[in-house]
């Protein structure tokens, strides 16, 4: 290290030090976000700068001099060298989802410090070092999945648990995205017209730039750019239509059941006719408007109005989720620090067309900082906003009621002053007819950058970002959703292929079908369940989603472990092993507490002995209109504590799998 990069590395380090003085102990609130935003990327260019550069050229000792997978098996298909900058935006628009929007807007509940700390720490040490390391080790593997290093390394066995552990968590991964994508559409002409239009808009680039005219990209870039934002400016008339928007106004059990469908037919219909233009269109939409609103947030530097620490971050029983901060605000930020997902991605398509080596750096960890900003941006979106609104947003109707009078002397009685008159000012200027319990995180998101921007360019187009913001967010979400789901089809007739040989042929119409009818119809279940659950769905389901996440994030690490013990690099095990370690002790808490914590308020099986307890007695528990839906929560809570202690098993079996290897392998080295 040089004279240059030691001054450097020291005024980065003030920086952050500083920075984090501001917002953790000097706090004379109400404080700015540029000091958050301040805090974050210092953190972000200190680990981009140092710790992946040692991570590539002291733990991996990459070399442009080695041919990656994409020159060694060059196909013009899946495997080409790409350039790094494509190749990044490709991986950015692909691990992207709704977890770094929606997972900071639940934090924030607990003040805005917490998150401040976990995410841009949490990214720099586990999420992006994850990343990273899986994308250099299946690059250096020929690009195989994560399923099949697991398979190299443990075993047929060890493959298939892996696979297992990976296929179910997908499973509730998805569910949750389509439960937000539902919970901010729902009942909203503009935000369905707006959102749903982004499909045939894909699907008319694929034939433009296939069938129409093969390989216009540009041009096919600019009509699907100019016919987003078209339909935006459109949605607004569909919704002030007397007739078009009784068309478009859905209710969550419609949507849900819509994005059921969508998902069926982009995991049968050829890549080139929806999935690869909607990645496409998406990696614009996702790069061009985080940029935007980054800027937007920096210009207008708005003053963060929620407290650094809530009540909430003492008792652990709030109106959006209950838990305490350990180990629960680790799961619930989730993808915004770390996300097992980008594991699937990082051992997918990205390994496959890398040009060099050296640009592991960019992709892989730069592409998880990357969504780690779009973490802090949604948390700043959340507590730039008043406290009561955020509440107001983000607390299910059974907890505030369903009218703006009886919502404000709820809240107001927490603490958090609101008055009536301003919820239903702020409903009229998001044209949107109200704005109490849009839970799910996305509403919050969009509500909050849409007041930020607003500061620049006045209330007036507080409509327009706010719809604008909820259009970012669909196509984060739909895009995942596509691709997760095409690759749970892939999963699936992996796991079934060994029994029924028809499933080992990816070209097999029928074996597709069923493959992709039976993942749409697991993730739809628990969509359908979160839809009618009169929590809001996402309390139930986010904390199961953060818990799942994590456990695969901490397989993956576990897995970096084992390739480096097996290359006998023993000295570098505390890279992936100290994240693993972290997850796995973080995470595993996390899944025993939520299935077997006594308070009803947190443990699924409490919560559900307290449901059946009260319908036993013929009474209903507040929130619960039937006892029809008190019957289905009662299964939602079983189904969940299963699938909590399922997870936790067999992630724990991998950990003993990968010791006893590693083990193995220290002996004989």
């Amino acid at each position: 290290m040089n004279l240059k990069d030691k001054l450097i590395l020291v005024a980065l380090s003030i920086t952050f030090t500083f920075a984090l003085y501001v917002l953790a102990i000097y706090r004379e609130e109400p404080v700015s976000a540029g000091w958050i935003l301040l805090c974050a990327l210092s953190l972000y260019i200190l680990g981009y700068r140092y710790y992946s550069y040692y991570i590539a050229y002291k733990v991996f000792e990459v070399s442009d001099q080695n041919p990656t997978p994409a020159h060694r098996f060059y196909n013009g298909l899946d495997y080409v060298p790409t350039n790094k900058w494509v190749l990044f935006g490709h991986h950015f628009a692909s691990i992207s989802g709704a977890g770094p929007l929606v997972g900071p807007v639940l934090a924030a509940q607990m003040g805005y410090l917490p998150g401040v700390i976990w995410i841009p720490i949490g990214a720099v040490i586990a999420g992006a070092v994850q990343d990273m390391l899986i994308l250099t080790i299946s690059m250096r593997m020929g690009g195989k999945s994560l399923g099949a290093i697991a398979r190299e390394y443990l075993g047929r066995f060890g493959g298939f648990v892996v696979l297992l552990v990976i296929y179910s968590i997908l499973i509730i991964l998805l569910a949750v995205l389509a439960l937000v994508v539902v919970k901010a559409t729902a009942m909203s002409p503009w935000s369905a017209f707006t959102s749903f239009a982004t499909i045939p808009i894909a699907m008319l680039m694929g034939l433009y730039m296939w069938k129409i005219r093969p390989g216009a990209v540009l041009q096919a870039t600019a009509i699907g750019i100019s016919l987003l934002m078209l339909s935006l400016v459109l949605g607004r008339f569909v919704a002030t239509h007397p007739t078009l928007s009784k068309l478009f106004t859905f209710s969550e059990v419609q949507i849900a059941f819509g994005l059921m469908v969508y998902g069926f037919l982009a995991s049968i219909l050829p890549v080139w006719l929806l999935m690869a233009p909607r990645d496409y269109l998406s990696t614009f939409m996702k790069l061009g408007t985080v940029i935007i609103i980054g800027l937007g947030v920096f210009i207008a530097n708005p003053e963060v109005k929620m407290p650094a620490l809530t009540q909430y971050a003492y008792t652990g029983i709030g109106p959006v989720w209950q838990g305490s901060l350990f180990p629960f605000l680790m799961i619930t930020i989730a993808c915004g620090a770390v996300s097992g997902f980008h594991a699937l991605i990082s051992s997918g398509t990205s390994p496959k067309l890398l040009d060099k080596e050296s640009h592991v750096r960019l992709v892989g960890y730069g592409g998880m900082l990357g969504e780690s900003f779009v973490a802090i941006i949604a948390l700043i979106s959340a507590v730039s906003m008043e406290p009561g609104l955020y509440f107001a947003i983000n607390s299910p109707a059974s907890i505030i009621g369903k009218t703006e009078e009886t919502a404000a002397q709820i809240i107001s009685s927490w603490g958090f002053s609101i008055s009536a008159e301003e919820l239903k000012r702020i409903a009229q200027l998001i044209e949107e007819p109200t704005i109490l319990s849009k839970v799910g995180g996305a509403p919050a998101f969009a509500i909050g950058i849409a007041l930020i921007f607003a500061r620049i360019t006045g209330e007036a187009l507080l409509a327009f970002w706010y719809h604008f913001a909820i259009l970012f967010e669909v196509v984060f979400i739909l895009t995942t959703i596509d691709s997760g789901t095409r690759v749970g089809r892939y999963i699936l007739q992996d796991l079934l292929g060994g029994v029924i040989k028809s499933f080992r042929d990816y070209s097999n119409p029928w074996a597709n079908m069923t493959a992709s009818f039976i993942t749409v119809a697991l993730w739809g279940y628990f969509l359908y369940g979160g839809v009618i659950d009169p929590y809001g769905g996402i309390r139930s389901l986010w904390p199961l989603f953060g818990i799942s996440n994590q456990l695969l994030a901490t397989t993956a690490l576990t897995l970096a472990v084992l390739y480096l013990a097996k290359n006998r690099k023993f000295k570098y095990l505390w890279v992936a092993g100290f994240p693993a370690l972290l997850m796995a002790i973080n995470t595993i808490s996390a899944g025993i507490l939520k299935v077997f914590h006594p308070d009803p308020r947190i443990g699924f099986l409490a919560h559900a002995n307290f449901i059946s307890q009260k319908v036993a007695m013929g009474e209903l528990p507040a929130g619960i209109e039937s006892f029809e839906i008190a019957q289905r929560v009662i299964m939602n809570d079983y189904t969940n504590a299963f699938l909590g202690t399922f997870y936790v098993a067999l992630v724990s079996l991998v950990i003993l799998l990968t010791l006893k290897e590693v083990i193995s392998s220290w002996q004989k080295s």
